[in-house]
């Protein structure tokens, strides 16, 4: 059945009315859309109030805002470097938006995360807006409303890598492309061309890849050859190439003109070949050094809690994709897309094949996914296709929600008295209120769609303004620049023994500091950081102690650590010393 008013033009000019199988006998009314905008505005405030209300996490988090504050500091915008140590590892354009954005707004986290959280809102609009090209607007909002709830979002607003960024200028690319071969829009061609370079600036050239992976078998499928041989390609790559030579330049200057530099043990290393090759396929022919969970299903197992709480429903939208295309002997009506399902699927064979692998490599492909699964949810609840489903799932879910619901109350309760009985009361107030509305009647939207979404905001609210800050005072980092900034300690003679370097440290008192040895040779008024161990081998005469605590890798959570009967055994103690 047609959908009235839903058109797309060919690029041969021919127009076609996009045609979706199972038509919504009560499809969302006016209200029920501004519904669905208010909740995805709900997800946005959460990532604001993790973007102000968390500090850093180690590693990745704090090293990325520390060179971003270094950069600014330094002035030197084409070559990207570490504690003064060259860096050869991230593209730089997170280094240089941060930079800008701690230019206007002062050195803080808020102004370090705030170029990437306006990605993911790039993200979520370009997902919007791609998933209108080829679907009437509820199929669209709800899968805008699935990436904005998705786990990883929520997560990685605050926990900012360059996966944040790269989710945006992906997705912005795959949808202006997809415009400009639907409608010829030359201006749509140039803005693909810009996002892809944008993206092969934040993280190499998978940004150009993943749209390769999402049009190629989209045609194939169509048996639209003529698509995979166009001059256009040849003048995209030439733009692409173009935008990227500031960041050559830069690596030309600072590796390639210096082979005796030595990079990860190496010399001779090429920077332009290392981005280009090195850094992405190299992980995958074996050329790259790193080796790390490199199973074929890793990604997918981590897609179990980064795509909650929809990876139910994706993982069987997914598969009627799959089935549907088989029935169909692999070919797509020419008016219909295959870009979102072809585009993760192979995305995801593509990373999953690489010796190196990360559980946040996958969310770049986490847009297509939302697509994916925003028509499974409208089939779903608004077509009587899979009205046997919707117990089963109900059921399923509601089981999972409550067992969230618990963990939080938990993870509120237990391990950090810090956090006081406030929050609990709040968590098992939602708790209440997540059982009212599963066990209700009516509802402006399906119940499921309202507890999936009001669980994962309301847990991620309290994670965010709670537990998140209560656990991150065991960031050695953290808890130290409060010391020295509060007590007015002297940057210039503070240093560390025997203590691993913290970017969290560094970012926080503006400041870097040198590694000791021993405490021989330490001047009087000098301050040490140091292990308890050392503290206790200091000649209690010569040094007193001005502040002690424990610390903890925040990022490799553990029930011993969560358990503080049993922390005292995961915990390194430590100490600043002053030289009296």
């Amino acid at each position: 059945m047609h959908i009235a008013g839903a058109e797309a033009t060919l690029p041969v000019g021919r127009k076609v009315k996009v045609e979706i199988p199972e038509q919504a006998a009560d499809p969302l009314d006016k209200t029920q859309k501004q519904l669905i905008v208010l909740i995805i505005f709900f997800c946005v405030c959460v990532y604001f109030v993790g973007a102000f209300k968390i500090p850093l996490m180690e590693i990745d988090a704090a090293q990325y805002a520390n060179i971003s504050r270094g950069m600014l500091s330094n002035h030197h915008y084409l070559e990207v470097t570490d504690r003064g140590r060259d860096y050869l590892d991230k593209p730089p354009m997170l280094f240089w938006l941060s930079a800008l954005s701690m230019r206007v707004w002062g050195v803080n986290e808020a102004a370090y995360r705030l170029p990437s959280a306006l990605f993911a809102l790039l993200a979520i609009y370009s997902t919007y807006q791609f998933a209108l090209l080829f679907y009437q607007q509820e199929i669209a909002l709800l899968s805008a409303l699935v990436i904005a709830g998705c786990q990883a979002l929520l997560l990685i607003t605050h926990d900012v890598r360059t996966d944040t960024m790269l989710m945006g200028w992906v997705m912005l690319s795959i949808w202006q492309l997809a415009k400009w071969l639907l409608r010829g829009q030359w201006g749509s061609f140039f803005v693909a061309a810009f996002a892809i370079a944008g993206g092969m600036m934040t993280k190499g050239p998978i940004a150009l890849m993943v749209p390769v992976f999402a049009f190629l078998p989209h045609f194939l499928l169509q048996r639209s050859f003529t698509r995979l041989f166009r001059w256009e390609y040849l003048l995209l790559l030439l733009i692409v190439l173009l935008l990227l030579v500031p960041m050559d330049i830069g690596l030309y200057r600072q590796f390639d003109l210096h082979p005796e530099k030595i990079v990860n043990g190496q010399t001779g290393v090429s920077g332009l070949r290392f981005y280009y090759w090195t850094q992405s396929f190299g992980r995958i022919t074996g050329a790259s050094p790193w080796r790390e969970n490199g199973h074929f299903l890793f990604l997918a197992w981590n897609m179990l809690w980064s795509f909650l709480p929809w990876v139910i429903f994706f993982g069987i939208g997914l598969t009627i994709e799959a089935f549907r295309l088989i029935k169909n002997r692999f070919r797509i009506p020419g008016d219909q897309e295959w870009i979102s399902a072809g585009g993760f699927i192979v995305t995801y064979c593509a990373l999953a094949s690489s010796r190196y692998q990360l559980p946040q490599y996958i969310f770049v492909a986490f847009p297509l996914a939302a697509v994916i699964t925003g028509k499974f949810l409208f089939k779903l609840w608004y077509t009587d296709e899979f009205l046997k489903w919707r117990k089963p799932l109900d059921v399923a879910h509601s089981v999972l929600f409550l067992l969230l619901f618990v963990t939080l109350i938990g993870l509120l309760y237990r391990p950090f008295p810090s956090i006081g009985r406030w929050p609990v009361a709040g968590a098992i107030l939602c708790l209440a209120i997540l059982a009212g509305l599963l066990l209700g009647r009516a509802t402006p939207l399906p119940k499921l769609l309202l507890a999936s979404m009001f669980t994962i905001i309301a847990i991620n609210l309290f994670l965010d303004a709670a537990f998140y800050p209560a656990l991150l005072n065991y960031q050695t980092g953290i808890a130290v620049s409060r010391v020295i900034n509060q007590r007015g300690l002297p940057k210039d003679r503070f240093f560390l023994l025997k203590m691993d370097e913290d970017n969290s440290l560094d970012f926080y008192t503006e400041a870097s500091f040198s590694q000791l040895n021993a405490l021989e040779g330490v001047r009087q008024g000098d301050y040490i950081l140091a292990p308890e161990r050392e503290c206790e081998s200091a000649n209690i005469a010569e040094f007193t102690v001005v502040y002690r605590a424990e610390s903890f890798h925040v990022s490799m959570l553990s029930l011993r650590f969560l358990n503080p009967a049993t922390r005292s055994q995961v915990v390194l103690p430590y100490c600043v010393l002053q030289r009296i």
